[in-house]
């Protein structure tokens, strides 16, 4: 089994606000420094996203992917890769739990494998580069209230 890196962060927020941040790929390139370009491909009966193509660039990994999203409830969202250039697997997921005093602790996972070789712990240390940067960008964006 493939080795994941993972983290957490708390925000000031109830989980649905943090959800609908997390929903709105459109937004994207506003607050994740990697996402250049997203686009919403298919969507459920819900509205939710279903598949979603990313452009992204994050330093050593710059891509073209399509992923697929899976809904689990109102407070968990993972993802799997579909079409990638540079990528042979990503796997990820936010799973937000409320803290009982209005905030959410965010956690992010996430499990990248490249095409081109790549010592695991550089690897690693990209994807913690990644979830830290995303969750960071999360919660300013949520605690805007944008």
């Amino acid at each position: 089994m493939a080795e994941h890196t993972s983290s957490s962060i708390t925000i000031e927020a109830a989980p649905a606000d943090v959800m609908a941040v997390i929903a709105d790929f459109a937004r994207y390139p506003d607050w994740t420094g990697e996402v250049k370009e997203a686009e919403v491909l298919a969507t459920d009966a819900a509205g939710r996203a279903e598949q979603v193509r990313l452009v992204m660039d994050a330093g050593a990994i710059k891509d073209d992917q399509v992923l697929g999203y899976t809904w689990a409830g109102e407070n968990e969202v993972s993802w799997t890769l579909v079409k990638s250039q540079m990528l042979r697997s990503l796997d990820g997921s936010y799973v937000l739990k409320p803290t009982g005093t209005g905030s959410t602790e965010v956690t992010y996972l996430l499990t990248v494998d490249v095409k081109i070789p790549m010592l695991g712990m550089i690897k690693r240390k990209a994807e913690k580069v990644i979830i830290d940067r995303a969750l960071a960008g999360l919660k300013k964006r949520v605690e805007a209230g944008e």
